[in-house]
């Protein structure tokens, strides 16, 4: 997993896009071990944490909150890991970018004009029942990071707490 998330952190920082190679890769190298090592016991449980932990993802892609590589990063960490592991990196993940962008707001001088924009484009969003707004919104105004710079630490703090701990 870890030589795994070298390389995507380095496509997603470097090119701001994560090769489908590599997803594909991930998701067939982690079904391929936990079939050969605990048999279909693991596939099984490695194919769950395929469709879980991209399951989830997808839900926050279908809400633009991140792109299809990271889908897809997240379900190649769940057929590597499993299910349960692959729950504990999303949790702990999503934390790290809410903290993340809380500190991307406050650095940067426009921290209460971006706060009061978001909030306009929601109600606009909700009024007119459409996320276009919320993707205007994305485009032009927001600030973005690449989703990595959240992944590894709770990727790193799953593993601390799962099997450190």
């Amino acid at each position: 997993m870890f030589i795994f998330l070298i390389f995507a952190s380095y496509y997603d920082m470097r090119y701001q896009r994560l090769p489908n190679w590599l997803n594909v890769t991930g998701m067939l190298v982690g079904m391929a071990y936990h079939l050969v090592v605990y048999q279909i016991d693991g596939f099984l449980n490695s194919v769950l944490g395929l469709l879980v932990a991209g399951g989830i993802m997808l839900v926050l892609y279908i809400f633009k909150a991140l792109g299809a590589g990271d889908v897809k990063l997240f379900a190649a960490i769940g057929a590597i890991t499993g299910i349960l592991f692959s729950l504990y990196a999303i949790m702990y993940t999503i934390i790290f970018a809410g903290i993340i962008g809380l500190i991307v707001l406050l650095f940067t001088k426009t921290f209460l004009v971006n706060i009061t924009l978001a909030l306009l484009h929601i109600k606009e969003s909700m009024k007119k029942k459409s996320l276009t707004p919320l993707d205007e919104f994305k485009n032009n105004i927001s600030n973005k990071f690449p989703f990595m710079y959240a992944v590894i630490p709770g990727v790193l703090t799953a593993f601390y707490y799962m099997y450190l701990v």
